[in-house]
């Protein structure tokens, strides 16, 4: 007789993965570039472009780290101008459906994001959605810092979740760097922040849709 297969566990990125709003972050950027009299980015560039922490980030624009004024003022008009249009930004596409079968198949999941949790976690339950995680962490800290320690917080507040049969599905390199600094494996979609060059350059998966995500994270998880 077959042994049963034991539960996996994703970590899913929220940003750019399981909500699609690609629109709202670049508008939000321009925002805050436009405070300081920097060029409007397309979202191309912006993908070719972004990185973590965000102040390199603004680095590679600017050619230098922005002052500590400058920080303040950018994160403050992002934050605000990305709160007013997050609401006409939607689920990506099929991401309800694979959420519900991946718990229905016995499996974990839970949520790990940068964003701000007091805002996360009403804009999950907005959705609906907010039953299919065991746990739905957002930034509670500083912005603009790694996901790394988030991410090896985020496991160990799950206790009995294994870290090697963890895969975490996100849209950035980072999601990729966390998820290997904490023994857990990664898949990167390219529909987020990141082009799929820079995805590609951290040596995990990458995958064009979420459907791909979880397939991918089930053989990684086997």
């Amino acid at each position: 007789m077959a042994k049963q297969q034991e539960p996996a566990h994703i970590v899913w990125d929220w940003n750019g993965t399981l909500f699609h709003d690609n629109d709202a972050i670049i508008g939000a950027t321009n925002a805050a570039f436009a405070e300081l009299g920097l060029e409007p980015l397309t979202l191309e560039r912006y993908r070719a472009l972004y990185c973590v922490p965000v102040p390199k980030f603004y680095e590679r624009l600017m050619g230098r780290l922005p002052t500590d004024a400058e920080w303040e003022l950018m994160d403050d008009v992002f934050h605000r101008y990305y709160a007013e249009h997050r609401v006409r930004c939607a689920l990506t596409d099929g991401a309800e459906d694979l959420l519900s079968g991946w718990r229905s198949a016995g499996h974990s999941q839970s949520l790990l994001s940068m964003y701000v949790h007091e805002e996360l976690v009403p804009l999950v339950r907005g959705f609906g959605i907010e039953p299919h995680f065991i746990r739905v962490d957002g930034r509670t800290g500083p912005s603009g810092g790694s996901k790394t320690e988030h991410m090896v917080r985020h496991l160990r507040a799950l206790g009995v979740v294994e870290p090697e049969r963890t895969v975490v599905i996100g849209d950035a390199a980072d999601d990729a760097v966390a998820a290997l600094h904490a023994g857990a494996r990664a898949v990167l979609y390219t529909g987020g922040s990141h082009s799929r060059a820079s995805l590609e350059g951290v040596g995990v998966p990458v995958v064009d849709s979420l459907e791909e995500a979880v397939a991918v994270a089930g053989r990684l998880a086997a």
